[in-house]
């Protein structure tokens, strides 16, 4: 998920320091951010909370 990826970065955030601003597990969001998992309902919820910038559409628009 190169979007996802590329804001964290314009955030200069870390994996850890990402995840834990969403309060999720590091390994959960590399997973995700990686595409080898597919976000939860949970996890777009408390993405969205966080960073409402974030167009959490995209994980539903991809194939």
């Amino acid at each position: 998920m190169e979007e996802l990826k590329e804001f964290r970065m314009s955030l200069k955030l870390t994996l850890q320091e990402f995840a834990e601003s969403i309060d999720v597990s590091k390994s959960l969001y590399e997973k995700v951010e990686n595409g080898a998992r597919k976000p939860s309902r949970e996890f777009t919820t408390k993405l969205k909370q966080k960073y409402p910038e974030f167009d959490v559409n995209i994980f539903f628009s991809k194939q």
